[in-house]
């Protein structure tokens, strides 16, 4: 037992943070009706803020730790409870794409700011001896942190229960009008549950930074899917529960890595604990118990567009006519277009899955990672060129039926953080398998046949396969099975009441997206010869579907301009911090396409241009016919003058 003893105390010290992270969390959900996918950044952002502050600019730590918690804290959860209150009236994946390009912008920023490079995180709480656990050294800053959470966990329970705030908090969703005519503004509880939500989220990535004894952007932002998957055992609600859960996590996490450290096959898992918890809970949690909070808001019915069938067809001619001259105008710079084709590939899987059936999938890049996988190594095995491609989109296909499964219990939200924990293990723990691309590289190549060893044969092969990726998805959008996937997406109940089922719908729509983001991804890995498991980031699956919601409601369309903008314009860009300041304006634009994704623009333009045309003919109109200048008891009933 003793051997157990330091990975016990470090679990739950680990699992105190992982707790005051989830309360925060599950704090402004309860409230808002908002699932901030961008709660990590924040933990990351207080961080780097309380970092510049002590270790660059020499403030004390208890000034610091007031000016992040208190002061950047705060002012983040006022700006954050205004995006909620901006966000009330959209679709929950829309919801999702907001706090998704909230994330990338936060993530970008602080690169841009601070750079990529991991720094040290130097401790700042007392670091001697509290007390001995069999012969385990307890210090005193393990007790700050534990101390921190239980105390926050008590507080809030006794918030909710006792006071007046915590029950107009457990109303404001259910009831603002309610709530409001008892006298208690919704926007003030609000305001504060996103205020002590956000400190929340400071003190957990201060604390987290502290333990680990370094700063990076991109394990911080994790430290969300650790509050993720705490947040699950609560069943996100209850704010108790989110503590214990994390307790529990951080517990699994660090006897797991005692356990199987030293084994091969398993070794990385204890990693991954917290997106397995998450995965798990998402399964076998009752449907009952999986219920969104806030009002439940309709898309928008989507419309052929301003412009004729012929217009649209003299666009898409000319848009192929551009594609085949691209070769004899971007020079050395080809390749940046040939990864661009690849991605056409992806944008359409994902805008089939996301725009047309309204399912959600924020582990696409990962089913192209195993398109790539699959294709490398059915060439080491000496598949030709051809099946092998087939075939990389062949092995996604079990993994979105597997994907699919959460799919038919679960929609929107929660659907949402299922394929974000998926996507997040397949990264960390599959990726470095050697059944896809070890830590090592995987050779690739491109056909041998044709000459399309030279580069401007081979972006015409690349350009006919995308061509062919886009027949399908137009058949498929124009067939039975795209007006039943529209109908999922618009009304399930409907579906269900005709006969229709919508498990074999959501199974079919999932696997044939992941079949084409594998053929993406063996697209892309036989651009350059080799690939690893850096050139399938998890995190670029949030970016993508946060480019795909600005780039157009079409299908084809949102999938071209979707590559241009993430793979081709960033090509052009030679400054690191250019780069990253794009990355911000990707997620700046994604809250922005979120929060009119109802047409609260086209609605507010008509209004304008409805008055401006009221004041110009109003004059004009009064002298022409006298009749509107009339007091009503000089016109007859016939609006004749008498």
């Amino acid at each position: 037992m003793g051997a157990y003893i330091p990975f016990i105390v470090t679990g739950l010290i680990v699992g105190s943070i992982y707790g005051l992270s989830a309360m925060g969390l599950v704090l402004t959900y309860k409230t808002s009706g908002l699932f901030n996918v961008g709660h990590g950044a924040v933990c990351a952002a207080a961080a780097f803020v309380f970092y510049e502050l002590r270790q660059e600019h020499g403030v004390p730590w208890p000034i610091a730790a007031f000016i992040t918690v208190a002061i950047f804290g705060a002012a983040t959860g006022l700006v954050l409870e205004r995006l909620a209150g901006a966000l009330s009236g959209v679709t929950t994946t829309y919801k999702i794409v907001a706090t998704v390009g909230l994330l990338v912008a936060v993530r970008s920023l602080v690169i841009l700011i601070w750079g990529s490079e991991q720094l040290t995180f130097d401790p700042f709480l007392p670091q001697g001896q509290a007390f001995k656990v069999s012969n385990v050294s307890v210090s005193w800053d393990n007790v700050i942190d534990m101390g921190l959470g239980i105390a926050a966990a008590v507080g809030l329970a006794l918030l909710f229960r006792r006071s007046r705030l915590g029950v107009a908090m457990r109303g404001v969703v259910d009831n603002p009008a309610l709530l409001d005519m008892a006298g208690t503004a919704p926007a003030k509880v609000r305001r504060t549950a996103w205020i002590i939500g956000s400190m929340f989220a400071a003190i957990s990535g201060v604390l987290f930074a502290s333990v680990t004894g370094q700063l990076d952007v991109n394990v911080l932002s994790l430290l969300v899917v650790q509050a993720f998957g705490a947040a699950a055992i609560g069943r996100f609600q209850s704010i108790p529960m989110a503590f214990v859960g994390g307790l529990f996590v951080g517990l699994v996490q660090k006897l797991i890595s005692k356990e199987f450290a030293g084994e091969g096959v398993l070794r990385g898992i204890d990693l991954n604990v917290p997106f397995i918890i998450l995965f798990i809970a998402m399964l076998v949690t009752p449907k009952g118990r999986l219920q969104e909070i806030g009002r439940k808001v309709k898309d928008r019915a989507r419309t052929d567009g301003p412009f004729s069938a012929r217009t649209r067809t003299v666009g898409y001619a000319a848009l192929l006519g551009g594609a085949l001259m691209v070769p004899h105008l971007v020079g050395t710079r080809l390749s940046l277009y040939s990864t661009g084709l690849t991605a056409v590939v992806l944008f359409l899987s994902l805008g089939l899955l996301v725009r047309t059936s309204g399912q959600i999938s924020l582990c696409h890049v990962g089913f192209a990672a195993i398109g790539a996988a699959g294709f490398g190594h059915m060439l080491a095995n000496g598949v030709p060129w051809g099946p092998a491609l087939l075939l990389g989109g062949v092995f996604a296909v079990p993994v979105g039926a597997f994907i699919a499964i959460p799919a038919i219990r679960l929609s929107g939200l929660f659907l949402g953080l299922a394929t974000l924990g998926f996507g997040i293990l397949l990264a960390q723990y599959a990726y470095g398998q050697s059944w896809m691309f070890g830590f090592g590289r995987l050779d690739t190549r491109r056909p041998e046949f044709a000459g399309l060893d030279d580069d401007t044969r081979y972006y015409y092969f690349l350009l006919t396969i995308a061509l062919a990726a886009v027949a399908v998805v137009a058949l498929v959008e124009r067939s039975r099975l795209g007006r039943l996937l529209r109908g999922l997406a618009d009304s399930p109940t409907a579906l269900t009441s005709l006969g229709t089922n919508l498990n074999m719908i959501r199974v079919m729509v999932f696997c044939l997206s992941a079949f084409l983001a594998g053929i993406s991804g063996a697209m892309y890995a036989s651009l350059f010869g080799s690939v690893n498991q850096d050139s399938f980031n998890y995190l670029q699956s949030l970016v993508v579907l946060a480019v795909l919601a600005i780039s157009g409601r079409g299908t084809v369309t949102s999938a071209v301009v979707g590559s241009l903008l993430l793979y081709v314009v960033p090509g052009y860009i030679d400054n690191p911090d250019q780069f990253s300041l794009l990355q911000v304006g990707f997620g700046l634009a994604a809250i922005l396409a979120a929060v009119l994704s109802q047409g609260q623009l086209a609605g507010l333009i008509g209004r304008i241009a409805a008055a401006g045309r009221q004041r110009t003919l109003s004059p004009w109109r009064d002298r022409l016919d006298p009749v509107h200048q009339s007091p009503p008891h000089l016109l007859t009933t016939t609006g004749v003058h008498r």
